[in-house]
């Protein structure tokens, strides 16, 4: 079937792109989520291999206080991190969503177009025919 030009055809082809940006988008969320996933359970990891010295300067124990207060800032951050990840996971689903049904929206109004179109040209063929019936006839 030859695609028909309708006027609905250039939104079309533009909301399929909108879509597709957004569905880039959900995959970027999506990835900067599960990057997020993957740095906190990292820092626990890290985390759970530290240990406090129970004898040695009181240098050391400093240090090692300072270790486990900045790895805990950093599952902190981690936790932050993945919170705000998911709000844009959940933003981007909901925009590909929306961008999703305008795209069906106009495709559904170019069918509409199209169906329109093809039955003018079946009317018209059968016009067409019943004219040239008649001249036959006639002659």
């Amino acid at each position: 079937m030859a695609k028909f030009k309708t006027r609905f055809t250039q939104l079309v082809d533009l909301k399929k792109d909108v879509v597709q940006k957004s569905e880039q988008a959900l995959f970027q969320a999506t990835t900067s989520f599960q990057n997020a996933k993957d740095e906190l359970e990292q820092a626990y990891d890290s985390l759970s291999t530290l240990q406090e010295p129970k004898s040695g300067s009181v240098s050391e124990l400093l240090a090692s206080r300072v270790l486990l207060s900045s790895q805990r800032n950093t599952i902190e951050h981690n936790k932050q991190w993945i919170n705000f990840a998911n709000q844009q996971v959940q933003q981007a689903q909901e925009q590909l969503k929306k961008d999703m049904i305008e795209y069906e929206k106009f495709k559904y109004l170019e069918l509409q177009e199209v169906k329109k179109i093809l039955q003018e040209q079946k009317q018209q063929e059968a016009k067409d025919l019943d004219e040239v019936a008649l001249m036959t006839y006639k002659g």
